[in-house]
């Protein structure tokens, strides 16, 4: 038996759908507050993912330089050259100073 009830059927269905809809949409309003925090987290693991790479890539140019001055003479006969200004015997050290400009002169 199917009994027609007019407009009270109709509003029925409306009023179904109306709850239907406000429920999916009160979800979806406490979701958003997670879903923005999980953005943000996800960018912060990429920034800090970003930056162990670059001090990966440090350390391991740290540690070259360690193992040459450990290892290789030369490197540290070079160095000693530069840093300190060392000369074997037979040598002599030449010295260049920068030239000081008018800027840097004051009246």
């Amino acid at each position: 038996m199917n009994v027609d009830l007019g407009i009270w059927s109709k509003l029925t269905k409306l009023v179904v759908g109306l709850v239907v809809l406000a429920v999916l949409l009160l979800i979806g309003l406490c979701y958003l507050p997670v879903i923005k925090e999980n953005e943000r987290m996800r960018r912060q693991i990429l920034r800090f993912q970003n930056q162990i790479e670059r001090e990966e890539a440090r350390s391991k140019e740290l540690q070259a330089q360690v193992d040459a001055l450990l290892h290789d003479p030369k490197t540290v006969e070079r160095l000693t050259r530069e840093k300190l200004g060392y000369a074997k015997p037979d040598e002599a050290v030449v010295r260049f100073e920068t030239a000081l400009t008018n800027s840097l002169i004051r009246p």
